[in-house]
């Protein structure tokens, strides 16, 4: 997952709470970091989004393949 990716998918799973999700819950599955900061310092794109799919109650079936761009026709 590119970062990228991850910015589209926080946005279609989280909407208008995107931008306070990633800047202030803390995520367990990072060394309690939030989002934000575990992509700052290099954390993998899919790594966070997982954490933040885990620590929000996001269901596995919209977890994979999230952000990403529908093929060119």
């Amino acid at each position: 997952m590119r970062r990228s990716e991850f910015e589209r998918a926080v946005v279609a799973e989280f909407g208008s709470r995107a931008p306070a999700l990633l800047a202030d819950l803390a995520l367990p599955a990072v060394g309690d970091l939030t989002a934000a900061q575990a992509i700052d310092r290099g954390v993998a794109p899919r790594e966070v989004w997982m954490a933040l799919c885990e620590e929000a109650d996001v269901p596995p079936s919209r977890r994979h393949g999230a952000g990403r761009l529908e093929p060119r026709h």
